[in-house]
């Protein structure tokens, strides 16, 4: 599937185009009240910014104008419409009032364009260069996505312009902990810093690891937890525009990776998931979060791992069917044989009792060939980058 270049639109004042359902009054707004009647208020017929209806009444204005159209909504992600016409598509993704749309024919955006402005004011941006903070690249062999920008903004924001660059966003013994001996630091600073990372960590998988686990010390951050976090900054001084590369080619074979510490956490001995999804070489979802119970085996640690990354599998499979494309029996990549030997064993031996049964369900993928768990040796493991 080749599409045309991504183009963004912008609807102008766009929950004003939502009707009110609801029976609901606003108060005079100041400097527009009515001098003879002061205690009148008034009743809304359509939608305002900053009413809770709002965006709901937005799309389904928009949904149903689309409906009508031809368009077909996505049976999992409800913000995606499509529309096949012969041999080509046309893809449309909503995100409140900003819409991203692309066709393997150009002719097709050019008349999704006239279809909009039949009914919406809005104003086309042209090629697609920065939407919701991030940059994208269009090249003839490919999409590059980053955030150089925002990089330097937040550099700016903290005052780290001018450190010394690191090599490495966290020492490989990096000995974070809760610290309870250490001064305690401003917490505002470090939350500030902490949001603008999380919000890097949409094109930047390479900080995900270091970024969660200094948000774990957000209620009473120490004077190491701030190292810790300016530690990432300095390394994102060295390598502002790194981001997330999708070459053009036809390889869209569908694989995960999956992967855990084992008690990792020193205040709780609780282990992290990690794992990561790929389409061909592009890296298309990521995670990286702590366990909620705590593993008595690396088996556990791993088998709970790769259940979470099986729930992300199954919920890509979905989602591609909407864009024409079905995946069956994923391989999830796993460096344990021992988790890989008990999805696919179907008795329930003794040492595997305690495993809560949620994180059995991967059998039952298994079984009914929607992944299939495949051993690969430690130094390949991609999802090693978020533990």
């Amino acid at each position: 599937l080749s599409l045309h270049d991504a183009l963004p639109i912008y609807v102008k004042s766009a929950f004003l185009y939502g009707k009110v359902k609801e029976e609901v009054y606003v108060g005079q707004p100041p400097g527009f009240e009515d001098p003879i009647h002061r205690d009148k208020v008034y009743v809304l017929n359509k939608a305002l910014y900053g009413l809770h209806q709002a965006p709901r009444q937005w799309y389904e204005e928009l949904s149903t104008y689309l409906i009508t159209k031809g368009f077909k909504r996505g049976l999992v992600d409800c913000t995606l419409f499509t529309k096949k016409t012969g041999d080509d598509l046309l893809l449309v993704q909503i995100y409140v009032d900003d819409i991203i749309f692309g066709s393997t024919n150009e002719l097709l955006c050019r008349e999704f364009e006239t279809v909009m402005q039949e009914k919406f004011e809005m104003s086309a941006m042209g090629e697609m260069q920065f939407f919701l903070g991030l940059q994208v690249d269009q090249r003839p062999d490919g999409i590059f996505i980053h955030q150089t920008k925002y990089v330097s903004d937040i550099l700016s924001r903290f005052q780290m312009e001018d450190s010394k660059p690191m090599d490495t966003p966290i020492q490989p013994n990096h000995g974070i902990g809760v610290d309870a001996k250490g001064e305690l630091t401003d917490p505002f600073t470090y939350r500030a810093i902490i949001g603008s990372l999380m919000y890097l960590t949409a094109s930047r998988p390479d900080i995900m690891y270091a970024t969660c686990l200094c948000a774990r010390y957000q209620s009473k951050p120490k004077q190491s937890h701030l190292t810790a976090v300016k530690r990432i900054l300095r390394y994102l001084k060295g390598c502002p525009s790194k981001g997330l590369w999708y070459p053009n080619d036809d390889d869209f074979d569908f694989i995960a990776f999956s992967d855990a510490d084992w008690g990792g956490c020193d205040k709780d001995s609780k282990s992290t998931t990690a794992g990561c999804q790929f389409l061909g070489s592009r890296l298309v979802t990521w995670q990286c979060k702590k366990q909620t119970s705590v593993a008595l085996s690396t088996c556990e640690a791993e088998y709970i791992a790769a259940s979470s990354c099986c729930s992300q599998v199954l919920w890509i499979q979905q989602q591609m069917v909407d864009y024409g494309l079905q995946f069956l029996k994923t391989p999830i990549h796993c460096d344990n044989e021992a988790a890989i030997a008990l999805t696919k064993n179907t008795e329930n031996h003794s040492k595997a009792k305690h495993i809560r049964i949620k994180y059995h369900f991967i059998r039952d993928c298994y079984a009914k060939e929607l992944i299939d768990m495949v051993k690969i040796h430690t130094d390949y493991q991609r999802a090693d980058l978020f533990t």
